[in-house]
């Protein structure tokens, strides 16, 4: 059970090692920061995907399936919410599949286009397919929830947590919000049923909640956090420059996880950043304990 009176005690002791205050709130992102859920996403995009388009599945073999499912791990970085998973899995597909291509964006196109223009991709797919963001949405949730329904064991399984990370929330000692764009039931029972951690729902800020950004402002307000020292642990270097373009959240210490759905060319950039702390797996579990 996280305590909501607890605060950590200190920093990591790289180039922050000044002691903490008293009282420090953490902001996680679930994600990449606490959750490696890249294996569950990527077959849950794929069960998705085929029953949104069955038809562009027909002679798919489990060869190809396998392969959509590795290179779901490489373009990761780039999803922010959830049902973009489906996007990508479609997407590779027509990569690989030209009779069934549907998007102008396919031909020539590589992982590393995918990487660095998926801004750009994104609304063209979406269009091209004539595809609602809400309704991938809806789909992609209700894939889970009949997953978890119907063999909760596996669903799980096809999660992880980061090395260190169960045992650095159990023991935490600061006040902590989980701040995501992952639905915040899978977030809770994967923190409950592979994290042995208890999160009340309202430390839970999941889909549907507002834009991170917006999150962090509503925590900031809140009486009870008033003269806390606030930090925001995140994986999407995207996400952190949206905070620091926001004056209202100057006060905020920000991390990019380096462990989590970033590449090297990310994490370098994030470095140019003087707000931004790179922070070291192996730093975040030794923060939650001291």
């Amino acid at each position: 059970m996280i305590e909501g009176s607890n605060q950590f005690v200190r920093k990591p002791k790289t180039k922050r090692d000044e002691k903490m205050g008293e009282e420090d709130l953490y902001a996680l992102d679930f994600d990449g920061v606490l959750c490696d859920s890249c294996g569950e996403s990527s077959l849950s995009a794929v069960k998705a995907a085929k029953l949104r388009w069955p038809s562009l599945f027909v002679g798919v073999d489990s060869d190809l399936e396998d392969w959509i499912v590795d290179q779901m791990r490489i373009v990761r970085p780039v999803v922010e919410t959830g049902y973009e998973n489906l996007l990508l899995v479609r997407l590779l597909l027509e990569m690989r599949v030209h009779s069934i291509r549907k998007s102008s964006v396919a031909e020539g196109l590589t992982i590393e286009g995918i990487l660095e223009n998926w801004p750009k991709i994104k609304p063209i797919i979406l269009e091209e397919w004539a595809e609602n963001r809400d309704t991938l949405i809806d789909l992609f949730g209700k894939v889970r929830d009949e997953w978890i329904e119907n063999d909760l064991a596996t669903w799980i399984g096809a999660n992880r947590f980061y090395p260190g990370v169960p045992d650095a929330l159990q023991f935490a000692s600061s006040k902590i919000y989980i701040v995501t764009t992952k639905q915040s039931r899978f977030a809770s029972v994967l923190l409950q049923e592979l994290a042995g951690v208890t999160v009340p729902s309202e430390r839970i800020y999941g889909l549907g909640t507002g834009p991170k950004v917006e999150v962090l402002k509503q925590l900031q307000k809140k009486a009870e956090h008033q003269g806390m020292t606030l930090h925001f642990v995140e994986d999407r270097l995207a996400t952190l420059k949206n905070v620091i373009k926001e004056p209202e959240l100057d006060s905020w210490n920000l991390y990019l996880a380096k462990w989590g759905y970033n590449t090297q060319k990310e994490r370098e950039e994030a470095a140019s950043f003087p707000r931004i702390q790179l922070l070291e797996l192996s730093e975040f579990s030794w923060l939650c304990h001291v």
